[in-house]
């Protein structure tokens, strides 16, 4: 179960095609839009109500943008879910009587464990982001950086309360509505901490390792890769431009929007020729594309296409730094060049500094052309360190498997019950 971008549901297609691998029958539910997502990764599908893309398009959405604090962000996002969150609960509902364990992403979490709660079902949380209160790094959905680790620790627990907080009310009907016992969401948080029920995290301790003041039960286990479809390839206008010269430069924000598509979309243009280099520009939920005056024979605009196809073939790529695309840029080998736009985004951006992948993060809200052009050029530059880095991890990443762990927990479970 899980809700939000696609970058909070591709993962799962991955994870529950291993699942299905391993011989368990495994529903995703999650938003209509990503149907034909979860289809071609030979997943059952259970659709969850509204359009996360529409959210974003909305007055409230686009506020997110004009938003600086981190903390004020994630407030607003908040107050947009708010009156929302219960709409799911019908759903959830159904799936869930269909069911024998729930794996719940923390979107929909409480309302997962209130179920699994009413319904007598086992409930493991997936996460693909660090969530859990750390004295090591402050909040990742709150800032990259770090308040100290007291107020670490602190801001964490303090970010959990006021996602507890959001669905309070929806968690207090769906329990009493189910008969199970009447507890609050911040003491059934501590309750499953109590038991030490398990938490997957879906990303690799080589890129973030586990912080040895985490309670048992949770643990990193590497990433989830999304499945696509067996038969996937590159569409013959993809395929005809990259062989027409030199590796382009993937250029994409994933789901990520922004106020002015137009004009980003010829700054990126103009840094890509800057630095003489041919591009590939996702149009994505920002609506980028290299269209009227800034197109030509060195540009190409594209829709969605498989990741794991299509970056290797890049010279760098230039990405919002979502969760999951930076998972995807880190196994491909290639470097990065991030541009965080929101949440989680600048901590990834660390991270692929960090790790020496990437030149620098060029946030969205401070991009121009020059700043953009710079970080190419030292990506790219032949005998770069970062692509030298980028290829060395790529072989470190491929030899952890995330879906064992999982699975490992579900069997655990079968044999209890």
């Amino acid at each position: 179960m899980t809700a939000g971008s696609r970058g909070d549901v591709a993962p799962f297609t991955g994870l529950g095609h291993g699942l299905a691998v391993a011989g368990h029958q495994v529903t995703l539910a999650t938003h209509q839009r990503f149907a034909p997502l979860v289809a071609g990764a030979g997943l059952d599908f259970h659709a969850l109500p509204f359009d996360p893309r529409a959210e974003l398009a909305s007055t409230a959405g686009q506020e997110l943008h004009r938003t600086t604090s981190g903390i004020r962000r994630l407030n607003r996002l908040f107050a947009m879910l708010r009156d929302r969150v219960g709409e799911f609960a019908d759903d959830l509902l159904h799936v869930a009587e269909r069911s024998d364990v729930l794996l719940l992403a923390p979107a929909v979490a409480p309302l997962g464990h209130a179920i699994a709660d009413g319904l007598g079902l086992p409930a493991v949380e997936l996460h693909l982001q660090p969530q859990a209160p750390t004295r090591v790094f402050a909040p990742p959905l709150i800032t990259a950086g770090s308040f100290g680790p007291f107020a670490n620790r602190l801001a964490g627990q303090a970010m959990n309360a006021g996602l507890d907080h959001l669905f309070a009310d929806a968690v207090r009907a769906l329990r009493a509505r189910l008969g199970a016992p009447s507890l609050g969401v911040h003491a059934a948080r501590r309750a499953r901490e109590r038991k030490g029920l398990p938490v997957h995290h879906g990303f690799s301790p080589l890129v973030v390792p586990r912080p040895r003041d985490w309670p048992p039960g949770l643990t990193v286990d590497g990433f989830w890769w999304p499945r696509d479809p067996s038969d996937a390839r590159l569409p013959e206008d993809v395929r005809t431009f990259l062989a027409a010269g030199p590796p382009p430069v993937y250029v994409g924000l994933g789901s990520a929007t922004v106020p002015d598509p137009v004009r980003l979309s010829a700054t990126v243009v103009r840094a890509l020729r800057a630095a003489g280099l041919r591009g590939v520009i996702q149009r994505g939920w920002s609506g980028l594309g290299a269209d009227g005056a800034v197109s030509g024979d060195d540009m190409l605009t594209v829709d969605d296409l498989p990741h794991a196809l299509l970056f290797p073939q890049m010279a760098a790529i230039v990405h919002h730094a979502g969760a999951g695309t930076t998972a995807a840029a880190l196994r491909s080998g290639v470097p990065s060049v991030p541009v965080p736009v929101q949440f989680d985004a600048g901590f990834w951006s660390a991270r692929l500094v960090a790790l020496g992948v990437a030149p620098a993060a060029v946030p969205l809200r401070k991009l121009t052309a020059g700043q953009l052009s710079a970080a190419l050029v030292r990506a790219t530059a032949q005998g770069s360190p970062y692509a030298v880095a980028a290829r060395s991890f790529a072989g470190r990443l491929a030899a952890e498997d995330g879906v064992r762990p999982v699975l490992r927990t579900l069997e655990r479970l079968a044999a209890r019950r």
